[in-house]
């Protein structure tokens, strides 16, 4: 993972900036205060750290990659960076008042470790608060359309929430809520369904190279195919047919709120 995104890193921060909905949402279901200190996990460039920051709260931004790291200094000094993971964050045990994770842990080689280990540093009471989308999801977008194979990878590697659930639980940490998000006409955030309304966006070779699906995943042929197949129902309007076919009331992605509580002290 890490060759993977110091890879994708190099122009990351031209596509993927930090929506100030999903920002704002992030907020709402952290319920941060201003003396605590907060945590990144999977923090990347530090897009959504940073805004994070603005708010007036003390963040830690941990990832795995070195040139997302790099990028992240320079855009703030005033966060703690640091390398690491989900599975090994190197922190002190309850030493952290709330924990985000933001389309990242379908990355997480072993989802059970990273929740213990999450639950180990965070604090009583402190809320765990992770944006992803969900295989149901997945298999709602209109991409599977044109890109197949590059979705079915993307969904294969993706937890459902049952397993996120069900790790949650062994970890003892209690899941207290789900909320659905389903892609804005204004977001500013180019991951990978930022196209559900605007199609062409999926001609820019930066937006496609800022997202792990197109830029990791994919067999080229398959990309370069499902592009000029695209091209075509745009043109002829077909888009708008294969589009609706595909709708849904699930929700594109999800975000997933839980707790440590008291009784589920890490010594």
């Amino acid at each position: 993972m890490e060759v993977k995104y110091d890879k994708i890193g190099i122009d990351y921060n031209i596509t993927r900036k930090a929506d100030p909905f999903l920002t704002e949402q992030l907020l709402k279901h952290l319920q941060p205060k201003k003396e605590g200190i907060y945590l990144d996990i999977g923090c990347g460039t530090g897009n959504y750290t940073s805004a994070l920051k603005k708010k007036g709260f003390q963040w830690i931004g941990i990832d795995p990659s070195i040139e997302m790291l790099e990028k992240a200094k320079r855009k703030n000094e005033n966060i703690d960076w640091r390398i690491g993971s989900a599975e090994n964050l190197d922190l002190p045990s309850n030493s952290v008042d709330g924990i985000t994770a933001s389309l990242t842990m379908h990355h997480w080689s072993d989802l059970n470790k990273s929740f213990s280990e999450l639950q180990r540093v965070i604090k009583p009471n402190g809320r765990i608060v992770i944006f992803t989308s969900t295989p149901k999801q997945m298999k709602g977008y209109w991409l599977n359309h044109y890109f197949p194979n590059m979705l079915s990878d993307s969904i294969t590697q993706m937890p459902t929430l049952e397993r996120v659930e069900a790790a949650m639980k062994d970890a003892g940490i209690e899941l207290i809520g789900t909320e659905k998000y389903c892609i804005k006409p204004d977001l500013q955030d180019q991951f990978l369904y930022c196209g559900k309304q605007t199609p062409k966006v999926y001609f820019d070779d930066q937006i496609r190279h800022g997202i792990s699906s197109f830029s990791s995943l994919a067999n080229q042929v398959e990309v370069t195919e499902g592009l000029l197949k695209l091209k075509t129902d745009i043109d002829n309007g077909k888009i708008n047919d294969i589009m609706k076919s595909y709708e849904h009331d699930f929700g594109d992605y999800l975000y997933i709120i839980g707790k440590k509580t008291a009784d589920n002290n890490t010594c």
